[in-house]
């Protein structure tokens, strides 16, 4: 049985059809774990999500903040903005089947045995992976219960940015969600910064890269090594505790999966048509 992570689809089907068949995949016996952000500004939102579900247990996937706008448009608390292609589901006859399935999927997923701990986003450097997990619980279990309108109405913002063991209610949900699918850069305190999403080294003095702070505050090096996605100007990132494997397929660059049941990492990418020319 081989075990892959997979960089952020967007909508970008057929770059994730070759890449499987690079790898030859097989869903009788293999495994692929998707970071997130099936869906959005890729021509093919509504099929990925089919693709992606009807894959059934051979895959495993977390929220990314693309897929929860999506949610947030269908629950008429969000807008569509200029470059969504979110309409795909919206308008599919079977979207609110896709909609519903995709509402019960993980922030957070791991495994001891390979070592791996899967976000989209990143891990904040006060939490440990044990506290991350339960919390990704907490909001997992809102989005799963008839009150996922209400987290959808209250969702976007970016305070709190600073996380505090009493916080409750939409603010406690909100850092979580923020922290998992939202986060790149954090202070020196370890405070969330919701507007930099350029690459390390152009970002504004005083902010520093999520897994950089981590290894920073921490008190020890974390069990499990943290895979990501979400960052595309980040690209290909391999350091320390953490792998990020978002290289911009929608921005014409690759679709990347990296190999979790191997001794050594061993990543393997697909050239990807651009769909979106970054500005």
């Amino acid at each position: 049985m081989a075990v892959y992570a997979i960089g952020d689809l967007q909508g970008c089907l057929s770059p994730l059809e070759a890449l499987l068949e690079q790898l030859r995949f097989d869903p009788a016996s293999d495994r692929i774990w998707f970071v997130g952000d099936l869906v959005n500004r890729g021509p093919d939102s509504a099929a990925c999500l089919r693709y992606v579900r009807d894959m059934g247990d051979a895959a495993i996937t977390t929220l990314g903040n693309h897929d929860l706008h999506l949610l947030a448009v269908w629950a008429g608390t969000a807008k569509v903005k200029r470059k969504d292609t979110v309409h795909q589901v919206l308008e599919a006859p079977d979207g609110e089947e896709l909609l519903h399935w995709l509402r019960h999927r993980n922030l957070t997923w791991r495994d001891d045995a390979l070592g791996y701990f899967m976000v989209h986003a990143g891990v904040p450097p006060v939490w440990s992976l044990h506290e991350a997990q339960a919390h990704g619980r907490e909001l997992e279990a809102v989005l799963r219960s008839d009150d996922y309108l209400g987290f959808f109405r209250n969702m976007y913002g970016n305070q709190p940015d600073r996380w505090q063991d009493d916080l409750d209610g939409w603010d406690r949900l909100r850092y979580i969600c923020n922290a998992f699918t939202r986060m790149r850069y954090v202070d020196a305190d370890g405070r969330l910064d919701m507007r930099c999403s350029s690459a390390p080294g152009s970002q504004p003095d005083g902010l520093y890269p999520w897994y950089e702070m981590r290894e920073r505050l921490r008190p020890a090096p974390d069990p499990l090594t943290i895979v990501t996605g979400h960052w595309s100007t980040l690209g290909l990132c391999q350091r320390g505790g953490n792998v990020a494997i978002d290289t911009g397929c929608l921005w014409g660059g690759e679709l990347t999966a990296l190999r979790l049941d191997s001794a050594e990492r061993e990543v393997i990418s697909r050239p990807c048509p651009a769909f979106l020319t970054p500005k």
